[in-house]
Formats: structure tokens, sequence, C-alpha cells
């Protein structure tokens, strides 16, 4: 199997972004605009990309094995968990499917929640055309969506809020914070005035929990916000 040959620059960046690594998963640090799998836009995924790094790093012959049991929008950054066998693929999909990865956020907003802390519980609904969630009544279609917020600290112009999903909804963080009136920077689709720079937003997946699909042991990750968030770190 032939993978891209890395230039030594993207070979040190992907190095340096990895937050863990054992012969069952690995765990890295996502960037904003990276895609986790490909799609039809043709651009490298970030698992293309480990797949590389993997076969250069380890003068590896044959083909990488690396499985996507969950992922993150492009635009959002944070931790992203590849699976380096299919026993592990197999397991952390049974896990995130039913509730067995504990995941946090951090959402850079344009508006400071009121009040400072609480419980959203929301009925949304997936336009597939606009690529986009709606908060709707209880009715076909629908999904419940719930999530836990706590505000942080503000910067000079926004505010850091912590949230803890409960429910794994199409765009849900997004769409539920905007509604209260505190969208994500730069998530221009559901609120924000302007986009970043990057193209990104300005959500990040910052710590999550679990138990290892084949050690049975805590698993623990933080991942620090991108260097471009003002003093959100």
């Amino acid at each position: 199997m032939y993978y891209r040959q890395l230039t030594e620059e993207e070979y040190n960046d992907l190095q340096s972004r990895i937050l863990y690594e054992d012969n069952h998963l690995l765990i890295v640090n996502k960037l904003p605009g990276e895609i986790t799998q490909g799609d039809k836009t043709g651009d490298e995924c970030l698992a293309d990309a480990y797949k590389a790094f993997i076969a250069a790093r380890d003068s590896k012959p044959g083909q990488v094995f690396l499985g996507i049991p969950h992922r993150l929008d492009r635009p959002v950054s944070g931790i992203c968990i590849l699976a380096k066998t299919s026993k592990s693929l197999g397991r952390l999909g049974v896990m995130f499917k039913n509730s067995g990865v504990h995941k946090t956020y951090w959402a850079l907003c344009c508006g400071k929640p009121d009040p400072a802390e609480g419980l959203l519980e929301d009925w949304l609904i997936k336009n597939e055309a606009k690529n986009k969630s709606y908060i709707t009544t209880e009715r076909p279609g629908a999904k419940l969506a719930r999530l836990k917020y706590k505000f942080l600290k503000s910067t000079d112009k926004y505010h850091l809020v912590e949230v803890e999903l409960l429910t794994g909804r199409h765009h849900q963080i997004r769409c539920q914070l905007g509604h209260i009136g505190c969208p994500i920077k730069g998530d221009l689709k559901y609120g924000a005035p302007r986009s970043n720079p990057d193209g990104g937003i300005c959500l990040h997946a910052y710590e999550i929990r679990f138990e290892h699909p084949v050690k049975h042991k805590e698993v623990h990750i933080i991942a620090p916000p991108p260097q471009s968030w003002p003093d959100a770190a």
C-alpha cells in the first residue's frame, strides 16, 4: 500500500498533535477545517494523514488500519479518536452509541449565557438540504437534544462556556447555544456576526473520558484549544 510522503513540517505537526497512543487507539487534536473522514470535497482527511504518518514513522510497508468510531464537524477542533484495530473500532462504536463516552466541549461565544449555568433540553430537526438543525416542537422526525452548560470566563469580546454533551445530535451545541443568544464565534450558520479567518468556529472538543475498549482502564484526555483563540487557554 502506498501512502504519500509527508514533508518534514507535516510530519512534525501530526506528531505534535498526538494526545494518546497505544496498540489499539490513536487520539489526536484535530484542527479547525480538517475533515475526519473523506467526503465529496476530495480533501485529505485526518485519518488518511495519520495513516501516512504511521507508515512513515514505523516503516510500515503494508496497509495501515485506522477506523473512525466518531466524527467532529469540519469547522470544530479538538479530541478525535481513531481506532488502530477492528476490535477497538467495533467496541468504541457501541460505546459512542450507548453514551459510554463522556465528552466536554469549550465554546467561545458571542453572548454571555443567562443564567450562568443550566440544562438545555430542546427538540431538534435536521434540514438535509441546508445541512442545518432547527429547534422545533416534539413531532415526527425531531430528536430530543440535551446538554449542560457552564459559563467559565469572559475575554475582551467573547465568553468561554463549557458544555457537557448528554446526547449526540446534528450540530447540537451550535444550534442550542445560538438559540439562547450565545452563538459560537465564527459560526455564521447559527448567528455569529462574522467568520473566523481560518474558516473554523470556536467550538473545541476539550475533554473526554471513557473505558479503554481492550484494556478496560479509564482513559482521560484533555486537548488545549487552538492558539488562535483569544485568551481562552
